[in-house]
């Protein structure tokens, strides 16, 4: 599915065949199911969100091979004061120490699918009334569900979904649009650069092991990945997905997983009410869905000088992200995102359903 940037009529399917001249009915046409996406129609209470519960975790090394521990795994380490000193500088490294991953190779949902096939015996164990494999209505990446909660409120980027039913589970995963294909091909070494500076954060910002200290001067390969596995339900749909997680606070007030987890992000540098506000409209919506999917505590950003230098550091709690923007009535609502994806959900269920031949 492929929302469009307006909100789509809901269809019941086939469409009555018009009559032809003289009587005889025209052939009809199959029109597709689709699912409107205006915020107002999913502007209600908040919907039955299960805490996420850890199921497990895997890594993927510099080879981007697969390992089901947690060798990647990093520890905060931010610097002791809020503004670094010296600052980090995000554009070093850039030119010669810079390991992209190939991102023409499309992995679908494999990583995760090698997961649960070494988690076998524990999901079956797990019991399951309708006698699946999986004990789980949907197995996806955390985000295609990032994507599908913020739909209501993006104009912009369009994405495309590929489900399969098996054994009673919905498998999900993205299918490259032609236009995001073109735009990854197209992409300026500016855009380029900015990406790297994200990475280059993480390296300031985490530490090999619980008590170490971050090493900024190695190669940043994003080939290299940390991933959890979580479990959850959104009102009546139980869902199993993946995530890649930046690294976890060993020191933190919350040390259980998947809350111990936190996220890091970079942005330019705010100078202004306004610019805060489009901030908070535009970005923000994004790095509080794809944490509160997971049940991720904290969010860290580093905001960047124009010289690729950060200025500062500000924290932002995911549970709390609300009450930054309650007070903007054109800003977007989490009850909208999750109403709608709940909708969405149970859009698939039937949809795949419907066209199962059993």
């Amino acid at each position: 599915m492929e929302p469009s940037a307006r909100p789509a009529k809901r269809s019941s399917g086939a469409t009555e065949a018009p009559a032809e001249p003289g009587g005889s009915p025209k052939r009809s046409r199959w029109a597709p199911p689709t699912l409107p996406t205006e915020p107002s129609l999913y502007d209600g209470p908040f919907p039955f969100y299960r805490r996420p519960a850890e199921e497990g975790r895997f890594s993927l090394d510099a080879q981007r091979r697969y390992h089901p521990d947690a060798r990647q795994l990093r520890y905060f380490a931010p610097p002791p004061a809020e503004h670094p000193d010296p600052a980090f500088d995000l554009r070093h490294g850039y030119r010669d120490r810079y390991v992209r991953r190939d991102e023409s190779q499309r992995e679908g949902l494999e990583h995760l699918l090698q997961w649960v096939a070494g988690n076998r015996d524990r999901l079956r164990a797990q019991g399951d009334a309708a006698g699946r494999p999986v004990n789980a209505d949907f197995v996806t990446w955390r985000g295609h569900l990032t994507k599908v909660l913020t739909t209501p409120y993006e104009s912009q980027e369009g994405w495309l979904l590929a489900v399969s039913l098996f054994r009673g589970t919905l498998y999900v995963s993205e299918v490259e649009t032609p236009a995001a294909r073109q735009q990854r091909e197209q992409r300026s070494d500016m855009l380029q650069e900015l990406a790297y500076m994200g990475y280059k954060f993480e390296r300031y910002m985490c530490a090999d092991t619980p008590d170490g200290s971050p090493d900024p001067t190695g190669v940043v390969n994003t080939n290299e990945a940390f991933c959890t596995v979580v479990r959850t339900r959104l009102g009546s749909h139980s869902l199993l997905f993946a995530g890649e997680v930046d690294c976890t606070d060993p020191r933190g007030a919350w040390p259980e997983a998947p809350a111990c987890y936190v996220e890091l992000k970079t942005c330019k540098e705010l100078h202004s009410p306004a610019q805060r506000k489009s901030f908070y409209r535009h970005k923000l919506i994004k790095w509080w869905a794809q944490s509160f999917l997971p049940g991720v505590s904290r969010i860290v950003a580093g905001f960047r000088a124009p010289d690729g230098s950060v200025a500062a550091l500000e924290t932002f709690e995911t549970m709390k992200i609300f009450q930054l923007i309650r007070g903007d009535r054109g800003c977007w609502k989490p009850a909208v995102c999750m109403n709608f994806c709940e909708a969405f959900l149970a859009f698939l269920k039937r949809v795949v359903t419907e066209d199962d031949p059993q």
